[in-house]
């Protein structure tokens, strides 16, 4: 067992100390960074990827840094607090911009990598803000060299380190050696890994003694002990002034060896521990990824053995991905990467990457009230009717996101409610005033009434889901039967396939709905019809989030329950779509999906149709729509959430 003594009972397992910064990489592959055309935005810096990656699989990180009062900062304190970790230490600088990376992916050793830190607040974090209530409140505090480069920094750093000396709380060095942050490279050469100053050798030097756990790679290993390019003589001059810490040398796909002990005269004489051998894809966060397994096992009690075992499989899964943070594996993934049966092509294991998007954290939906206006020709059709112009839709369609809103508040729906809208010119306008808002918020992207399915507006959906805000769900309605003609079926699943994929890529959650032609549904065999459907679309691979589907009976939610529990564990669920049916009918109906597998409903014409007749005519204001629209959804409200009570009443 490793000699590291963590101590128990404590509020935290690990608090990073250093780095907290956005990453901008580069979507273009084998191009140069002077030539990307759009990157994509993640957590990064090196402390905050640690943090991150420890909760991520299941403990109780913190992160102590400063960001800057501004949209970047928000965004790394909100990603880091989903994650679960805890964020009470960042700092806000009023003045400081948050620190930006740029990365580059041209080949398989080429990374080109731009550091804008310049007088940026991650560097700027303040020493008498250091907490050494919360420090004694951590099992690990973890630091990384870079926050030993300037004198604030580092004063920051030593006050945390003494006060996890004076309480027993483990201290690590990460030493995380970029010789372009210690200015001893130009600004366009971060992808430099190594220049030997001794300037740099002595300031690591005099904090080497503060730590219980030292990890690097042999190139930090050199820096550290100040004998370029001898690893053994580095070892052993760090041994020399840590002579009870424990050391610990990544070695690329080799693994990586662990020296509680005396430094042997050959590296290869150290307990070594074998590396994953994969296709790489982006190295940069490998060695982040690393620690966060090495961490996350070491503090669950477990070996050297098994901790280097995980922490060799995180680098793996890493460097065969675009981003550092998010791509870190989940628990689930490792259960996978170690169950003996993933793909020998980390990218090609479609399990794998089904797990790694369905169980990392997301917004929780145990319950989902809906109001569905995601209408286009119905809304055209009222105006219509009315002698109203089709101009006013717009209007109409922000008056029912008040609605929704005025519900939320009478019904207490925060966290519950959910809006379905287009994003044409009847809805956008809309659409942007429910996105951002916290609730669930889906949009449709099916041409209304295609059958073979078709896309509405677009023959590319992927290059169209790129402008979507990740929090909207794409909703597609494909009328589907599993007896169409075989033409007409191939082509929709291959349509269906085809958005899978897409959502896969952009990051949206799917949500399929299907609603079997009449033609082709005589009464009574609609469940059956819809469960076969479904089937159907997991034998060909697609695991939407979730189901959109009309009324059951209670035995055909039971079906359906069995069903994704076999195929597909990590579904939402389903939720009951309206077709129009009147309220008192779908009210009734609810008292049929007791069963957990359905998480709510989405209905729209019932709720809306009528009241917005009235509004086109000018027979009601749009006060009175707003009020009437929501009195018929708070209905549908109360009768979902008295379900139970309404079944046993039946019965």
């Amino acid at each position: 067992m490793p000699k590291l003594s963590f101590p128990q009972g404590r509020t935290h397992d690990l608090a990073c100390l250093g780095r907290l910064a956005v990453d901008l990489y580069a979507q273009q592959f084998g191009s140069r960074l002077e030539d990307a055309r759009s990157m994509a935005k993640y957590l990064g810096g090196s402390s905050a990827n640690l943090a991150f990656g420890v909760a991520r699989l299941g403990l109780r990180s913190a992160m102590i840094s400063r960001v800057g009062n501004e949209q970047m900062g928000r965004f790394l304190t909100e990603t880091l607090r989903q994650e679960g970790c805890d964020v009470s230490q960042v700092q806000v600088d009023p003045e400081r911009l948050t620190a930006l990376v740029l990365l580059g992916i041209k080949d398989r050793d080429t990374f080109p990598l731009l550091f804008v830190r310049e007088n940026c607040a991650d560097m700027a974090i303040d020493a008498a803000a250091i907490s050494e209530d919360f420090v004694a409140q951590c099992r690990a505090l973890a630091i990384t060299g870079t926050h030993l480069s300037t004198e604030g920094t580092r004063a920051a750093a030593h006050k945390a380190l003494q006060a996890a000396r004076r309480h027993g709380t483990v201290t690590v060095l990460d030493i995380d050696y970029r010789p372009v942050l210690w200015g001893l490279t130009s600004r366009g050469a971060g992808e430099n890994r190594y220049v030997a100053d001794a300037g740099v050798t002595r300031q690591l030097q005099a904090s080497l003694p503060l730590f219980d756990l030292l990890v690097g790679t042999e190139e930090e290993f050199f820096i550290a002990g100040g004998v370029a390019d001898d690893l053994i003589a580095s070892l052993r001059a760090v041994r020399a002034l840590c002579p009870l810490a424990t050391l610990v040398v990544k070695r690329g796909a080799l693994g990586c060896c662990v020296i509680e002990g005396e430094v042997p005269d050959d590296i290869d004489a150290a307990p070594t521990y074998r590396g994953e051998r994969v296709e790489v894809l982006n190295v940069l966060g490998a060695g982040d990824a690393f620690l966060s397994g090495l961490m996350a096992s070491l503090l669950q009690g477990k070996d050297w053995a098994e901790s280097t075992r995980v922490a060799n499989a995180c680098g793996a899964i890493v460097v065969s991905r675009h981003a550092c943070s998010s791509a870190m594996p989940t628990p689930a993934e490792l259960a996978h990467w170690f169950g003996g049966s993933r793909n020998p092509k980390v990218d090609a294991d479609e399990q794998l990457a089904h797990l790694h998007r369905v169980t990392a954290a997301r917004p929780s939906w145990s319950e989902l009230c809906v109001m569905a206006f995601d209408h286009r020709s119905q809304f055209y059709d009222i105006a219509r009717a009315a002698g109203a112009a089709e101009s006013r839709i717009p209007a109409l369609k922000k008056l029912l996101v008040q609605a929704a809103e005025q519900v939320e508040r009478s019904r207490q729906l925060q966290g519950h409610v959910g809006v379905l809208i287009d994003g044409g010119d009847y809805g956008r306008d809309a659409l942007a005033s429910a996105t951002g808002r916290g609730w669930w918020v889906g949009r449709p992207v099916e041409l209304p009434g295609s059958r073979p399915l078709r896309f509405d507006g677009t023959r590319s959906v992927g290059s169209a889901l790129m402008h979507w805000p990740t929090e909207q769900v794409v909703k597609c309605l494909v009328h589907y039967h599993p007896d169409d003609h075989f033409e007409l079926r191939l082509q929709q699943e291959q349509t269906v396939l085809e958005l899978w994929e897409a959502t896969r890529e952009s990051g949206n959650e799917l949500l399929l709905e299907i609603i079997p032609p009449k033609a082709l549904t005589p009464e009574g065999t609609a469940d059956a019809a819809v469960l076969r459907a479904v089937k159907r679309f997991y034998n060909l691979g697609v695991k939407p989030e979730w189901w959109k589907l009309a009324p059951m009976q209670a035995q055909g939610w039971r079906e359906l329950e069995a069903l994704i529990s076999e195929r597909d564990r990590h579904c939402r669920g389903a939720v009951i779509l309206g077709l129009n049916q009147p309220l008192a009918f779908l009210a009734a109906s609810f008292a049929n999906a007791t069963n957990p597998i359905v998480k709510g409903f989405m209905v729209g014409r019932t709720l809306w149709a009528d009241a917005s007749l009235k509004w086109f005519k000018g027979e009601i204001d749009d006060a009175a729509l707003v009020d009437e629209v929501a009195r018929n959804f708070a209905v549908l409200v109360d009768a979902w959430r008295s379900r139970h009570t309404a079944q046993r009443a039946a019965a």
